[in-house]
């Protein structure tokens, strides 16, 4: 990215007994981003961020923070907070001791101390709530008080470990535009764990997206989602639809492609050769269907009958099962009068794509 990171994994192993939680991990992590170590449970994401904050030690290689080795440096000498899932905070005290405890361990002044904890709670939005106990807030004013509580400290790096997850969906959705509100704010480094990739997507700077202790691809959410590096991220990131295909021609960055025995041009960014057998990945908003009639012998084409209709409001889900075997997953924006024609069960259609949408593995 063209400057120095203020984190750096290199070499980055932890075993827990047989387990290999983090297998040599190469990270950088730059000033100010929002980065979020997305993957499956027991992926070692929340090892990574407990590595960082000095809660687990290093089996091999090495942390640095500003360019200084983090080996031996104690948790609360790591200029690092951390936002747990459990929000971990002191049931016996109010909003304002429980945001001020890190700065009086710190022995500030009572002044001091009584401007930066306003400050934080005007950041997160609790003025007025400073002598509440935390039985007496809803779930998303509780995960903001333990926002305030790491971010009036002013770390260098905020560690997030999957915060949002007890929450339900309207709330995890508000608090992940506050969350991007705050960072923006406050500048700091954010590195957020989730196994949830709608958060992901819709928060980060990057997603390192790990499988099994290692990185399989880091990116923007969009090279994360539109050009996965292999199946795995395909998979995992969003809905996928594979089809089997065989190279037929290579031309200047494209390809001819037999997929169930019609003519397809796709994407060569990879090198495939003639002869070569391909996955063809297509998202299921890539894919376009029609009227069986409006079948165009000059474009392929693959045939198909629908299965199951979803209604989403804006969009439509429709499972369709292929003439040639395969059932795939297509998005398409909601139009009454298309609803009539062919979005209804058991209706015979057509699919296919615009070339350039697709991803060849």
């Amino acid at each position: 990215m063209g400057r120095d990171p203020i984190v750096r994994l290199r070499r980055v192993t932890k075993r827990f007994d047989d387990v290999l939680a983090v297998d040599s991990l190469d990270l950088d992590i730059y000033q100010g981003e929002f980065l979020t170590l997305l993957g499956p449970s027991g992926c070692g994401k929340t090892t990574v961020l407990r590595l960082i904050a000095g809660l687990e030690s290093l089996d091999g290689g090495e942390i640095t923070m500003n360019g200084t080795s983090l080996d031996g440096t104690p948790p609360n000498k790591r200029n690092v907070n951390t936002v747990f899932q459990s929000y971990a905070l002191f049931p016996h005290m109010t909003v304002f001791d429980n945001i001020a405890f890190g700065l009086k361990m710190k022995q500030f002044d009572k002044q001091q101390i009584d401007e930066q904890v306003r400050e934080a709670l005007s950041i997160v939005k609790l003025v007025g709530m400073e002598m509440r106990k935390p039985h007496q807030l809803s779930g998303g004013q509780q995960q903001r008080v333990a926002m305030a509580r790491a971010i009036v400290n002013k770390p260098l790096v905020l560690l997030l470990d999957e915060p949002l997850s007890a929450l339900d969906y309207r709330l995890r959705q508000e608090m992940e535009i506050e969350l991007k509100h705050i960072h923006r704010k406050l500048g700091i480094t954010f590195i957020f764990v989730t196994h949830d990739q709608e958060e992901a997507i819709s928060m980060s700077d990057r997603i390192a997206v790990m499988n099994e202790g290692r990185i399989e691809q880091i990116g923007t959410p969009t090279q994360i989602y539109e050009e996965p590096e292999n199946m795995f991220v395909a998979k995992f990131v969003g809905e996928i639809n594979v089809f089997d295909g065989r190279i037929l021609e290579i031309h200047n960055g494209s390809a001819a492609v037999d997929i169930y025995g019609q003519r397809f041009k796709v994407q060569n960014r990879k090198n495939h050769s003639a002869g070569e057998s391909v996955k063809v990945l297509l998202r299921p908003e890539d894919i376009m269907v029609y009227k069986l009639e409006e079948a165009d012998p000059q474009y392929p084409y693959l045939t198909g009958t629908i299965e199951d209709v979803i209604y989403k409001g804006k969009t439509v889900d429709l499972i369709i099962s292929l003439d040639a075997g395969e059932t795939v997953f297509v998005t398409q924006f909601f139009n009454e009068d298309q609803e009539n024609v062919i979005y209804r069960h058991g209706h015979k259609i057509i699919i296919d794509w615009p070339y350039g949408w697709e991803v060849v593995l």
